[in-house]
């Protein structure tokens, strides 16, 4: 019986509630092991986690039996938890509902690892509010400004 054969790269985007500032850097590299655990558990491979404080960035090779939806609310509730339970947090954290994904060809995925890492460096220049409506216009995708995340003026 024939093997199924795919390269599905996806970077995934999501916040935390109210857009606020509540990943510190003194453990946001606990998060990212977690959520690369959480991931890995699920049967897919991280290729790029980093973020700001106020939202991350993940890229993942997908399998096609995986539901992008449910991997997304398993990362953020579990990691949610984790943040709670660790006490990293001592706000009220949670993600904002909703994310964003973006696929990629496996041509680019130099570029995407690049951007990923550099997360802080490119945000001295643009806002997450800017760079994510940049990702939607690149990729053409439709939306309208009540259903997308939440945005604090800073």
């Amino acid at each position: 019986m024939p093997d199924t054969f795919t390269q599905i790269y996806v970077q995934i985007v999501f916040a935390v509630k109210g857009r606020n500032s509540l990943i510190a850097e003194n453990w946001e590299e606990d998060l990212y092991k977690y959520i690369n655990g959480i991931i890995s558990n699920k049967g897919q491979k991280l290729l790029a986690i980093n973020g700001m404080p106020d939202h991350v960035h993940i890229l993942i090779g997908m399998k096609p039996t995986c539901c992008l939806s449910d991997l997304v609310r398993e990362v953020k509730k579990s990691s949610n938890s984790f943040i709670k339970e660790k006490c990293f947090s001592q706000y009220n954290f949670q993600w904002q509902e909703g994310f964003g994904a973006f696929s990629y060809s496996h041509s680019a995925l130099d570029k995407v690892i690049g951007y990923i890492k550099n997360q802080k460096e490119h945000h001295k220049k643009s806002s997450f509010r800017d760079e994510y409506l940049e990702f939607l216009k690149k990729y053409e995708i439709e939306y309208s400004d009540e259903r997308l995340f939440e945005w604090v003026a800073k």
